[in-house]
Order: structure tokens, then sequence, then C-alpha cells
């Protein structure tokens, strides 16, 4: 592809940079050592505080859009100044106005950037607020826009079928994170989802260098956000019963969220105040170290009451990079990738006997754990390195396919 015809594409995301979500800066950082021209819009600013490290190799422009308007005036005023340099504008008044007001005057600020900067398409991760966006922003700009799809905003309750439906059906170009998601879309959504792709998360392999789970500590690590999903209590339970045996092993559970303060008074009740920490939040290199350091990962996940449920947990395929067997339960994408017996163990969700079972069979069994740390090692090089799944992203990109109006410069 020439430089004339590369795209120049706008990557959309409601927070940037978000702790949770390693995988779109690792994805970033590869389109950035492949020499994609990308730019970020975030539509919220983040406030948690804390950053990984690989952040600092990011060199990717970034614009905060405006997330609030102080006076009805400023944004009227902003509105009648784009009349005439966004060609649909008038074409698409009607579904900005569908749509809830702050949205409406992000699209129309990031449809601005796109002409203001030669963007020639739009990409958004998650198919919520973010894609609705962008969506309406690369109307109005005349680009064209695609979208990563990844669980809850596919999952959830509160997922509008129509507005997904719409999404996915005058997309460019749709990719979502598992086999199963596709499958559940396209049952779903019918002809709508035919197109939809699936292009796994990546990883920075080099950066999760394997080593033999041979002689670990009998520790079980478990890294997320402590929400229902991700299935903790069940660890917890399972603990307790190996304790009760007798065993001598440890937990660190990593993460923070709303049922922190659950779990911890579920830890006290349980008397497993010396066999669990809980360190909270940690970046990306110390959760490599945690995670490295373990006999076993533990990702119990369930679907919630809400219907929301995990993708493919990023921690999961770090875990099989670094040489930790994992343990997981059969939720969507999980067994596309831990095959129970060759690639890690998989118990039922919300089954804490069958948990602590197969805790114990890793635990106890050091050949088994090199076994399935060797083939797991295999499994992700094969289909998640982030350079390759990073470039199949890319094939959705639109080229420029017209002249690019002069580079303005972008207030960021």
């Amino acid at each position: 592809m020439s430089p004339e015809t590369a795209p120049r594409v706008g990557y959309v995301l409601k927070v940037h940079p978000r702790f949770s979500e390693t995988f779109v800066l690792t994805e970033l950082l590869a389109h950035q050592v492949r020499g994609l021209h990308v730019h970020v819009f975030s539509l919220r600013a983040p406030c948690e505080g804390r950053f990984h490290e690989a952040l600092a190799r990011l060199r990717t422009p970034v614009t905060y859009l405006t997330s609030s308007w102080s006076r009805t005036e400023e944004f009227w005023d902003a509105l009648r100044a784009a009349r005439d340099r966004l060609p649909g504008l008038a074409a698409h008044a009607g579904e900005l106005l569908d749509v809830d007001h702050r949205d409406a005057a992000q699209a129309v600020e990031l449809a601005l950037a796109v002409r203001a900067s030669g963007i020639t398409h739009l990409h958004a991760h998650f198919a919520s607020v973010a894609t609705t966006v962008a969506r309406l922003a690369a109307r109005l700009a005349g680009v064209t826009y695609s979208f990563t799809a990844h669980a809850k905003d596919v999952f959830h309750e509160e997922v509008v079928d129509a507005e997904l439906r719409a999404k996915l059906a005058d997309a460019a170009d749709v990719v979502t994170v598992s086999d199963f998601n596709v499958a559940h879309l396209r049952r779903r959504f019918g002809p709508a989802a035919a197109r939809v792709r699936r292009v796994y998360n990546g990883l920075d392999l080099p950066a999760f260098p394997w080593t033999p789970p041979t002689d670990r500590p009998p520790v079980v690590a478990a890294v997320g956000r402590l929400v229902e999903k991700k299935g903790f209590a069940d660890l917890l339970h399972a603990v307790a019963r190996l304790q009760d045996t007798g065993r001598d092993l440890s937990v660190v559970l990593v993460g923070t969220g709303q049922l922190a303060g659950e779990l911890a008074a579920l830890v006290r009740r349980l008397g497993l105040e010396g066999a669990v920490t809980m360190p909270g939040a940690l970046t990306q290199d110390e959760v490599r170290r945690v995670v490295g350091g373990a006999a076993v990962l533990a990702a119990p996940c369930v679907v919630g009451a809400d219907g929301n449920r995990d993708g493919l947990p990023t921690v999961v395929l770090e875990a099989m990079a670094l040489g930790t067997p994992v343990v997981a339960t059969p939720v969507t994408g999980i067994p596309e990738v831990v095959e129970h017996g060759r690639t890690g163990l998989l118990v039922p969700e919300r089954d804490p006997a069958a948990l602590a079972g197969a805790l114990a069979r890793l635990l106890d069994d050091a050949a088994l754990r090199t076994r399935l740390a060797t083939a797991a090692r295999a499994r992700v090089e094969t289909d998640f390195d982030a350079a390759v799944q990073a470039a199949r992203v890319a094939e959705g990109f639109a080229p420029a396919t017209r002249p690019r109006p002069a580079v303005l410069e972008v207030a960021g």
C-alpha cells in the first residue's frame, strides 16, 4: 500500500488509558511498530491514577473529546460552525437527535477532528458508546468505521439489540474476540452479523518469557476486576476446602472492583486470612511477576446474573505464555484456548468442589503442570501473537480513496 493510500486511523475509546484494558494498549503498540498512522480519541478522561509501564512506549497522539458542555450555546455554536465542514450533517441530523446529547456532541466534535486531520477510518473498541460515537462521526465526516466487540457490550442485559444490529449492518468491518462470540452474534443478529470476523486479542510474546512450572511454590494466582463474572468467590470456597484438608497453599488475588469488600469479608469468614493476599490493582509488570511465579492460575469465570461474562480473559493468555498452568471454566471463548487435559484444565462454573479438585491435581503433579504449560505456550504462539493479530484487525481499515485535506493541528 502506498503512503498516499495508507489508512490514517482514529481509534475511539471510552477511556484511554484504562488500567484493565491492556489488550488495547498492546494493539496500539503493535500498530506503532508496523508504522500505521493512528490517532486516539478518548470520550472520557482517565481517573484510575495508575498506568502500565508499557504506556510510556506509546507515541500515538491522544485527543480527549469534550465530555461536558457548560452552556447549551457553546454546543449550538459548534454545531452551526460544523454545518459547512461536515458533508453528512444535514443527512444524519435525525440520527444525532436519536442518541444521548453527549454522544451527539462528541460525534460532531470527532467528525470535525477527522476532517481536519485527514483521518480516513475510525475504529472503536467495544460495541457500546465508543462505537455509537464512532459510527455517527464517520457518517458525518464521510469516512468508514469498524469496531471490535468484546463481551459486556455483547452479552449484558442492557445491550439494545436494535442498536447493535444497526452497527453490525453498516460498519465496514466488525471483529470480535472469540469463535463463541462470532457464533452468538450470527445466531442473534442473522444477516447483519454475517461479516463478523474472529480476531483474538494478541500478546507481546517476547514480554512473556516461558519458564517451566516444575519447582514453583504452591501459590495460586488469580487476576481480574473484582466483579461477579470473574467467579472469585468460588475460588475462595475452593481454597477453604483445600485448607480444611490440611493442604499448605496460598492465593494472590489481584484486582479491584465493586466486590472487593465482599470478597475480603468472605476471606475472613472462611478463615483464609493466612492463605489469601489481596494486593489490589497491579501494573502489568507486577502481574507478570505474580503469575509467572505461581504454580497455577485460576480463572473461575461465570455468567453473571445480568448476563455479563468474560470474552477471553487476557490474563489466561498471559499465564499460558509464562508457563503457568491454568484452571478455568468453559465460559464463552475460554475453551478455544484452554483445552481440557491438553493446554489446561476446565471445570464447570460455580462448582467450588470441582475447582478445588483441579487445583489440587495441578499442585500435586509437577509433570502434569509442565506438560500442560508446554502445550499452552505453543498454543498462544500459534494464534495470539500481537503483531499478527493487530495486522488482522488492520485488514478492516479502509485505505484512503480520496485526496486528503490539508492536515491541521487537532487540539489534544
